[in-house]
């Protein structure tokens, strides 16, 4: 298992819980004010919404994902990203082993 280090940050120590239960995140502010969430999600298949550009960093596990107008899915495993458009959303199917995520805003 590995760890990432923030060298200062605030995370918020209440859960995002979405979906009944099957995603997870908490909440992450950098010195900067850059926003990160940090999560897992379990076998399901879901559909979010973004506010705020994307990037979805994959840290273990895998997943599916289609993003809104387009027809097409990719593939995702750990050290493998995806840009999500603002204002948008994506389709995930996640199968097996939960998928841990370092979501990236902005």
């Amino acid at each position: 298992m590995s760890n990432l280090q923030l060298a200062v940050a605030s995370v918020g120590t209440q859960a995002n819980v979405y979906f009944d239960g099957k995603c997870v995140s908490h909440g992450i502010t950098l010195a900067d004010g850059t926003k990160k969430s940090v999560g897992v999600i379990l076998p399901a298949s879901l559909t979010f919404n973004t506010g705020a550009p994307e990037v979805m960093e994959t840290v273990a596990g895998s997943c599916r994902i289609k993003l809104a107008g387009t027809n097409e899915w990719h593939t995702y495993g750990p050290g493998q990203s995806f840009d999500v458009p603002g204002n948008s959303s994506f389709d995930i199917v996640v199968e097996g082993a939960p998928y841990h995520y370092i979501c990236h805003f902005g």
